[in-house]
């Protein structure tokens, strides 16, 4: 086993001395409290404390009288009536700055009109820490890297004395030497020198800074001037006397500025290898007599979008030169002038494009009219003739599925199926139309053969079935299949019209001539409108029923589901609808308004919520056994017809006064300072009150909005219902659109 030796007993021989070896190996700690202000005191070095007025005591004795050590503890340090306490300088003098400013000189070798210049610096001192630095305010062109000289550090005592800089050093009207450069203190604001009047030690007047040669030069030429001041009197003598600085560019500008002549033209591109007609306008500032070119690209024209074919600019006639820095202005004759042209002129521009004007805006004519006595002429109509593209003959119909789906792949590059008319199917469901037919040219066998032609209203099918005759020899049946056939005779699909008695058809090189047609297609041609079914107004009134309620769980989601519009009832053309959906297709008229009159309890021509439910739904507590329905009154009502028509055109009407109010709600509510742009534009146009409709409509237009007379007439009248439309009163008008905008809702 082996022996444990303890190294410590061993003599402390020479060269044989071991390290001492610590079982614990304790840290003190750093943090403290002082005053109330918790502070980290690392090797025992105490901060920067100042004494400070003591803070407010917040201690809450409640109703009972203070202890005799609380007393004494209040008491405590209590000197002319005022307790102080002392804090750490970052937390009483926190954001506590001294400003002071000065200057100091520097030396200027490489000129000889002066010696020296002067540069002003402003000195900052940190109380909290006894930092300070020097910034050098920024001059506009003045060439010297300026701003921050000494960044924030404790500087060095003042004059190479020891330790660092204290605000005892800093005093007006004395030097201050740091790292070589000696800066004069001139001046400090105000907070520094009440500091400074609190401590004792009061600084000195402020001292005006010196001024350099180059300084006193640059002042003198902003104060010196070499000519009398200009006055309004000596500008007017000058005037009077035939002289005067007339800025004749200025001038032009001033009187001629927004005011540009608008020409249209066109040109003929003969570059290309089609021949090509390219719109253009040419705008003529009048406030420069500058010239720019757009030119108008028509939809699908295959050209990039870029409109500018002249940038805006001087445009010399003749030749396109470019000139370099060294040529000779041109005078003013040698460009173009745009009041030299005119309608029906053709001008050469940019040395070989050739433009022909054939019109000119309102103001371009107003101009020419009134500035230079001269009428353009009327617009020339300059429009091609549409250009005939032969289109591909359709190639014939293979047979193969429908004619439809044929025709699908000769329109489209990708087929797509054919779109069925579900109007028509509702309207001619049902109706066939039957003829009895012989061959026009019939073969001695085929005399005696008899065919029933079938027209199918529904999808204009025609289909052709041979009823069978004793001893014929035939295999009679179906002689054409139901699909969409061509009557060859007239080149188109087969209609009504082709089955009239005593007319001929032609299907598949087979002519037939029409002998006579059934009772039902004789009177369906008669009255297209005759009704050939009956039905039971109660049964469908009751099946009407039971299909509402399986629609949705709530009548509320039922009656929603009818209401398209979303205006509260239901009109007579929805009910219709109604009647659709379930199956109800093609009913005459009076008998749907027969139905609608069941639902309708105070026949007032539409459906209201509750008049609905009432019809719907039964009662929940009735009074006797087994209470059913009143039954079905369908006798026709003329008056109740005529209050459904009534109140189909009066929701129409309502739902369009509400779209008028909230159109011009939304221009002057959703768009910022409209309304003002608005009263600014009636005060132009008139200087009263009040404005007719078509004033209204020309200031709306006038701000870029646009309206139609009817839908102003209705939001007008709707605003203020007695209001005369020849003397509107613009202003009480727009304030009631912008008051009640959200007071009009979008649906109901």
């Amino acid at each position: 086993m082996a022996a444990t030796v303890d190294m410590r007993v061993l003599p402390n021989l020479p060269g044989y001395s071991l390290p001492q070896e610590k079982e614990r190996h304790p840290r003190g700690q750093t943090f403290n409290q002082v005053n109330g202000v918790r502070m980290e005191l690392s090797g025992g070095e105490r901060p920067k404390f100042v004494k400070a007025i003591r803070p407010v005591e917040t201690w809450r004795t409640g109703s009972l009288p203070d202890s005799h050590t609380r007393a004494t503890f209040k008491q405590a340090g209590a000197e002319d009536g005022l307790q102080q306490c002392e804090l750490p300088a970052w937390d009483a003098f926190d954001r506590h700055v001294l400003r002071f400013y000065g200057y100091f000189k520097e030396a200027v070798v490489e000129s000889n009109l002066e010696n020296s210049r002067v540069r002003n610096v402003v000195i900052y001192y940190y109380l909290e820490d006894d930092t300070c630095h020097v910034i050098e305010p920024r001059e506009d062109n003045s060439g010297i890297p300026q701003g921050q000289l000494l960044r924030r550090h404790r500087f060095p005592g003042n004059h190479g004395s020891s330790g660092y800089l204290k605000p005892e050093d800093l005093r007006v009207g004395e030097d201050l030497s740091v790292y070589g450069k000696t800066i004069k203190i001139t001046d400090a604001d105000p907070f520094t020198r009440s500091y400074f009047e609190q401590a004792g030690m009061p600084q000195g007047t402020a001292e005006a800074a010196e001024a350099d040669a180059f300084r006193r030069t640059r002042e003198a030429m902003k104060e010196n001037s070499a000519l009398a001041p200009r006055s309004y009197e000596k500008i007017y003598r000058e005037v009077m006397l035939g002289g005067g600085h007339i800025n004749a560019d200025m001038q032009q500008f001033l009187e001629n500025d927004r005011k540009v002549l608008r020409f249209f033209a066109i040109m003929d591109d003969l570059q290309t290898p089609q021949f090509e007609r390219r719109p253009f306008i040419l705008l003529y500032f009048l406030a420069d007599d500058t010239v720019e070119i757009r030119e108008m690209y028509p939809l699908n024209c295959g050209r990039d979008n870029f409109p500018i074919f002249f940038r805006k600019g001087k445009l010399a006639i003749g030749d396109y030169k470019v000139m370099g820095p060294q040529a000779q202005p041109r005078p003013r004759k040698d460009f173009v002038d745009g009041r030299n042209w005119s309608v029906g002129m053709t001008i050469t521009l940019l040395t070989n494009n050739r433009f022909f004007l054939y019109d000119a805006d309102d103001f371009t004519r107003e101009y020419f009219a009134n500035e230079l006595g001269t009428e353009l002429g009327p617009r020339i109509d300059v429009t091609l003739p549409e250009r005939a593209v032969t289109r591909a003959q359709t190639p014939p119909y293979t047979g193969y599925g429908t004619w439809d789906d044929s025709m699908s792949s000769v329109t489209h590059l990708i087929p797509k199926p054919p779109q069925k008319d579900f109007v028509k199917l509702f309207q001619h469901e049902g109706k066939i139309l039957r003829a009895k037919a012989r061959f026009a040219n019939p073969k001695a066998e085929d005399v005696d053969r008899v065919f029933v032609i079938s027209y199918f209203m529904q999808d204009d099918c025609v289909s052709i079935h041979e009823p069978p005759q004793r001893n014929l020899g035939i295999v009679t049946g179906r002689f054409l299949e139901k699909a969409v056939h061509v009557n060859q005779l007239t080149g188109k699909f087969f209609t009504p019209d082709d089955l009239v008695p005593g007319g001929s058809v032609k299907v598949y090189n087979h002519e037939f001539h029409i002998l006579d047609v059934d009772e039902y297609t004789r009177k369906l041609f008669e009255n297209p409108n005759h009704q050939f079914n009956t039905y039971d107004a109660e049964s469908v009134l009751q099946k009407l029923r039971e299909s509402m309620r399986q629609q949705f769980p709530l009548v509320r989601d039922v009656f929603r589901r009818f209401d398209k519009d979303h205006d509260g009832v239901v009109s007579a053309g929805e009910f219709k609808e109604c009647l659709e959906k379930f199956g109800f297709a093609n009913l005459p008229e009076d008998f749907v308004l027969g139905l609608m009159k069941n639902f309708d309890g105070c026949r007032d021509g539409q459906i209201s919520y509750n008049e609905f439910c009432d019809a719907l739904l039964d009662e929940d507590f009735p009074v006797g056994m087994l209470k059913t329905k009143a039954p079905v009154d369908s006798r026709p009502d003329p008056d109740f017809a005529e209050r459904a028509s009534y109140k189909v055109v009066e929701r129409s009407e309502t739902a369009a006064v509400r779209k008028a109010v909230i159109a011009l709600g939304n221009i002057v509510a959703k768009r910022e300072n409209m309304l003002t742009r608005i009263i600014k534009e009636f005060r132009h146009i008139t200087h009263e009150d009040v404005a007719t409709l078509e004033q209204v409509s020309s200031v709306l237009l006038a701000t870029g909005n646009k309206m139609d007379l009817e839908d102003l007439e209705r939001a007008a009248t709707h605003l203020m219902p007695t209001v005369d439309l020849n003397r509107i009163p613009y202003v009480e008008l727009f304030r009631l659109v912008k008051t009640t905008f959200h007071d009009v809702p979008a649906c109901r």
